[in-house]
């Protein structure tokens, strides 16, 4: 049993879920959410404050300050209150309630942007109000988890690796998009292994990482409204753009299954299962990264007026239908 003296210093690295009984293909999730800080963004988090301590950019009289939808920032208050930190996390209208609260408990601040900036949307305007802030107070640390080569060298440290020996055999990894870190990380170090692994890009319909323009996205998490500057798309062997409406479906199906699970995890297992659906992947060693937990997303993705007024009253109803058709059928025998 792990004994730990800092929230930072624990996280599930080896809990994996086997989807088959659910979705009909053996794909394995890797649960990342299982850490105080309730995401895999501890991880990138961690490694870019203490890559910051080792550099003498962080001081005492720092004041951290970050851009992020949600898990980062909740995963920053969990490390500077750890530390004795001050913290400011911008975010944007779209912010979970359960994450704002957070990070507020954690004795953080939190400054939401209400309006998007012309060309970036909201993440541009959560960027520009940080560099105006930095350029008028030298106290203020800005870790930029957009552009920090630590955010992807902390899976190539840790997530990848934790992978490759759990499965030996991978073929095919599922990871979902937002700075790209997980996606660099991940990619970069199976591009070195012993054998060929399969990396495919889960983003979000409405997202710009991938080219194209950005468009409405009400599920905070996955995809950006601009090109991500750590993105290096030759590491990239395909890219799956998901419906929001469809990664709402996904976590109904797995909650009904008694595995509550947030958006980006529901994303990430929509394109994966529907990408084994389309190719002969009876034969394949498949393992998708779920990011986070869905107790955040409670008022939202599981709160029924939230999701009409959205998607629709009739946004569940094919899977609904997916469901019953599970039920009916025989129970997978165990070999």
């Amino acid at each position: 049993m792990p004994v730990v003296s800092a929230p930072y210093a624990f996280n599930e690295e080896d809990l994996y879920v086997d989807l088959r009984s659910i979705f009909g293909h053996s794909l394995f999730l890797k649960c990342e959410g299982f850490n105080f800080a309730g995401s895999i963004k501890l991880k990138a988090a961690t490694e870019m404050v203490e890559d910051a301590e080792r550099d003498g950019i962080l001081t005492p009289k720092s004041i951290l300050v970050e851009s992020s939808s949600g898990n980062l920032g909740v995963a920053l208050s969990v490390i500077a209150a750890s530390k004795g930190y001050r913290f400011l996390c911008v975010t944007d209208a779209r912010v979970n309630l359960p994450n704002r609260m957070m990070m507020e408990a954690l004795g953080s601040q939190v400054h939401v942007i209400a309006e998007q900036e012309a060309q970036g949307g909201f993440l541009g305007a959560r960027l520009d109000y940080v560099r105006a802030l930095c350029a008028s107070d030298n106290r203020y640390v800005w870790l930029s988890q957009y552009t920090n080569p630590s955010n992807w060298k902390a899976h190539y440290r840790t997530t990848a690796p934790e992978i490759a020996r759990q499965f030996p055999r991978l073929d095919v990894l599922f990871v979902g998009v937002g700075t790209t870190g997980t996606l660099m990380g991940c990619a970069r170090y199976f591009r070195r292994w012993h054998r060929r692994v399969r990396i495919i890009a889960v983003d979000s319909v409405g997202s710009a990482s991938f080219g194209g323009s950005p468009g409405r996205r009400m599920i905070p998490g996955l995809g950006t409204s601009m090109r991500p500057p750590l993105l290096d798309e030759s590491y990239v062997d395909e890219v799956i753009r998901v419906e929001e409406a469809d990664t709402v479906r996904a976590c109904h199906r797995l909650a009904r299954r008694g595995f509550l699970f947030g958006g980006s995890t529901g994303t990430v297992i929509s394109a994966a299962t529907d990408w084994m659906a389309r190719h002969d992947a009876h034969e394949l060693t498949a393992v998708a990264i779920g990011p986070d937990l869905g107790e955040r997303y409670l008022d939202t993705i599981y709160q029924t007026n939230w999701l009409q007024g959205f998607y629709g009253e009739d946004v569940l109803d094919s899977d609904k239908e997916a469901a019953d058709s599970w039920a009916a059928a025989p129970s997978p025998v165990t070999p």
